[in-house]
């Protein structure tokens, strides 16, 4: 038996794009261990990618911004695994409007933060609601955030915020599934990545190279060391680790003062 025990375990995963993906370094970590994972996905089109990616596994298709789509997709996904139960939930799903490029935070379309909200936050929220009767006596939930929410990084705008409500909704999902289950809930709060969703923000290679800088061993943070991550707390060794969020940043946080950047900019 290996260390995280998650062979034959059962997991859903929400929220692949493309090979690039976290949602898609998260399944293979668990499909290495030997675990049986299901993807839920946005469009046909993502479908059909995800289906070449784990031709092994079942995938289905749902926008969450229609909470029936989620309950259409539970319905699914029951009838496909019958009386099993699900070891584990992970959430990989966040949108963020910048097509009209950025704005100063208090310049922030209502329509826009709330659509975010909606996508990146509540949808938490209704997947779980959604799947309670479905998830294990013990299964562990995650989702994913970023290394702080309380660097005001221009280029981020409003997720921030957004993503600092996600992480506070996971305290309240422990608090109230503790009434009926030992399910846990944790964020996996990741630093700087390559991903098809980063490129998106405006910006962002800079503050990627910038991360690169601050971080001791001067690389940045691999898709791959986060998908490790999300498979600890997605396996029973990480029993005692409950509404937390558990930072992957490979220590930026530590080195913003780092004396050659420093150097770089004063003289």
């Amino acid at each position: 038996m290996s260390f995280l025990n998650l062979n034959k375990k059962l997991f859903v995963i929400f929220g692949l794009a493309n090979k690039k993906s976290v949602a898609c370094a998260i399944g293979k970590a668990l499909v290495t261990e030997g675990a049986e994972v299901i993807h839920v996905v946005r469009t046909e089109e993502r479908r059909k990618t995800a289906r070449k990616l784990f031709p092994d596994s079942h995938v289905f298709v749902c926008d969450v911004v229609d909470e029936n789509n989620i309950s259409r997709v539970k319905g699914e996904i029951a009838s496909t695994i019958g009386n099993r139960k699900i070891n584990g939930l992970v959430h990989s799903i966040a949108f963020a409007n910048y097509s009209e490029g950025m704005k100063p935070f208090h310049e922030t379309l209502k329509a826009d933060f709330l659509q975010a909200l909606d996508i990146s936050c509540f949808s938490l929220v209704a997947i779980c609601n959604q799947f309670k009767n479905m998830l294990a006596e013990t299964a562990s939930v995650i989702t994913i955030s970023i290394s702080t929410t309380r660097m005001a990084a221009e280029n981020y705008g409003y997720m921030a915020p957004i993503k600092a409500a996600l992480e506070s909704s996971l305290c309240f999902l422990a608090k109230s599934f503790s009434k009926f289950s030992q399910v846990r809930f944790n964020a996996v709060c990741a630093g700087l990545l390559k991903t098809s969703a980063s490129a998106g923000i405006p910006g962002y290679i800079d503050s990627y190279l910038f991360a690169e800088k601050v971080i001791p061993r001067n690389k940045g943070v691999k898709t791959a060391e986060v998908a490790d991550l999300a498979a600890f707390l997605l396996s029973e060794r990480s029993s005692g680790i409950n509404a937390q969020n558990i930072v992957v940043d490979a220590g930026m946080a530590i080195n913003y003062f780092d004396s050659d950047i420093i150097s770089r900019v004063v003289d």
